[in-house]
């Protein structure tokens, strides 16, 4: 079982899905890249999954899986 959250800005291209997890990853020029590789070590420590794919409408979708509803 699982959840997602989608978001409704610009999408994150194919070939960046993949990096975006990594801790100092950013493309914002004010970033810091450690938001995505704190939410997959929140993930893990679930014992969840999680990947990007691509949301409606060009957006980003965030996918959790693995999830135990209780």
């Amino acid at each position: 079982m699982g959840f997602y959250v989608e978001d409704d800005g610009r999408g994150i291209p194919e070939l960046k899905q993949n990096r975006v997890f990594e801790t100092g990853y950013t493309d914002s020029p004010g970033g810091t890249g450690f938001g995505l590789a704190i939410v997959r070590q929140i993930v893990s420590a679930h014992g969840w999954q999680t990947r990007v794919a691509d949301g409606c409408d060009g957006s980003a979708r965030f996918k959790f899986t693995d999830v135990e509803f209780t």
